[in-house]
């Protein structure tokens, strides 16, 4: 499973069916817009740290080169992932991706 999966939190009325089918598409997408699904972990794993440490919107002079490639990155990968995930499904406007890290130890 490459240390993660993603989770679907839908405020409208959505199918069980729907959400999977949503969360594998937002999942494909985000690995297909960084290069590869293991490189899915670490990415977010800097990103997180990176706004720990420089706010939810960290202002792109504050950074150096690499945080802002690193940010630039995740963003765009993020952007293709809702748009695949949500697609032409617009009743799910309201709905929020979440990365589930898998513990450490727990099989892939």
């Amino acid at each position: 499973m490459n240390g993660y999966r993603v989770r679907l939190q839908v405020f409208d009325e959505a199918s069980e069916v729907e959400r999977r089918r949503a969360e594998q598409r937002f999942r494909s997408a985000l690995e297909l817009s960084l290069g590869d699904a293991s490189l899915v972990v670490p990415v977010y794993l800097q990103v997180q740290r990176l706004l720990a440490d420089h706010g939810q919107a960290p202002d792109p002079e504050h950074l150096d080169d690499a945080q802002r490639d690193l940010l630039q990155a995740w963003q765009e990968a993020e952007t293709a992932a809702l748009n695949a995930a949500l697609g032409s499904h617009r009743y799910m406007d309201d709905a929020q991706f979440e990365i589930v890290l898998d513990p450490p130890g727990a099989p892939g």
